[in-house]
């Protein structure tokens, strides 16, 4: 079975059998788009059978910076087409600590790289995955300071997934934290959890590091997140991953915007643009096909 599993990450890196799709981070404040994060994913029949077995046997067989290159190489190409003005989002991209340090790794992310696809790296965010094991911190940190001076951002992805969470906050001091989807589900029915991400709101707040919670898959989920007070979102309920970049469906934003109503999102009279924008798209478009409708 080894050889089988090494023939086909032989296969899907040199005929570069990877494509990219494309996960909306909501703000969940006013519903606006915040980013998108870039997922890869194998277009050919295998026996690697999902992303995480092709990135493990890519560790096991030494082709981690092969499978890296190609996937970064093509979720910036698919991202081209969105991240030029005026629809200039976030893109979020995972990358494994234990090649960032790699003087081939940073080469390859210059900000000559990416002029040739037109990105700002202020638009590039590394997520880092607390799963993976981080051996040599020093160097680590050295190199998460590399990358901020370069003015890329940094999240910690699936906080709440390893046993070193809370040092991996402290040591990286992130631009984002992104809630695992653990933490998430089922949040309205579970006390426990309710409380571990109330905690972290209130860190957000002091330590000006923004939150993400991923794996929303319910209203109770969303409407509690938001009232958790909870600044980003990312899962199910708003838009499956897809290799095209389309708006969140009007019954999306219809939640977002009853629970901030609410929640009373109005501070000394004044309501964000951003919100009463959505507010009337919703409404616009509710009333529109209610008494404009066309016969097909």
């Amino acid at each position: 079975m080894s050889d089988k599993i090494k023939e086909a990450l032989d296969y899907v890196i040199d005929n570069k059998k990877i494509k990219t799709v494309f996960q909306p981070i909501i703000c969940l404040r006013n519903g606006s788009v915040y980013g998108h994060e870039a997922l890869s994913r194998i277009t050919c029949e295998s026996e690697i059978k999902n992303p995480d077995m092709l990135f493990n046997a890519a560790i096991k067989y030494n082709c981690l910076w092969q499978l890296e290159l190609l996937c970064r190489t093509k979720a910036l190409e698919a991202a081209f087409i969105f991240m030029i003005p005026p629809y200039s989002k976030k893109l979020f991209i995972n990358v494994n600590p234990s090649i960032m340090h790699d003087e081939t790794f940073k080469r390859g992310f210059t900000k000559d790289f990416l002029r040739q696809y037109n990105i700002d790296p202020k638009s590039i965010i590394f997520e880092i995955t607390e799963k993976n094991v981080i051996t040599d911190i020093s160097s680590f940190k050295s190199t998460i300071s590399y990358y901020k001076n370069q003015d890329y951002s940094i999240a910690i992805d699936d906080a709440g997934s390893g046993y070193s969470g809370l040092n991996l906050i402290s040591d990286v001091n992130p631009h984002f934290i992104k809630l695992d989807m653990n933490l998430i589900r089922g949040i309205n029915k579970d006390r426990l959890k309710y409380s571990l991400v109330k905690g972290m709101v209130e860190f957000s707040k002091v330590s000006n590091i923004s939150i993400i919670a991923e794996g929303i898959e319910t209203y109770d989920e969303l409407e509690t997140i938001i009232n958790l007070g909870v600044q980003y979102g990312q899962g199910y309920y708003f838009q499956r991953p897809e290799e095209n970049i389309r708006d969140i469906d009007e019954s999306v934003l219809k939640s977002i915007i009853e629970i901030n109503s609410k929640k009373n999102h109005i501070t000394n009279g004044v309501t964000s643009s951003i919100y009463i924008k959505n507010l009337a798209r919703f409404l616009y478009n509710k009333l529109f096909k209610r008494f404009f409708k066309t016969e097909p």
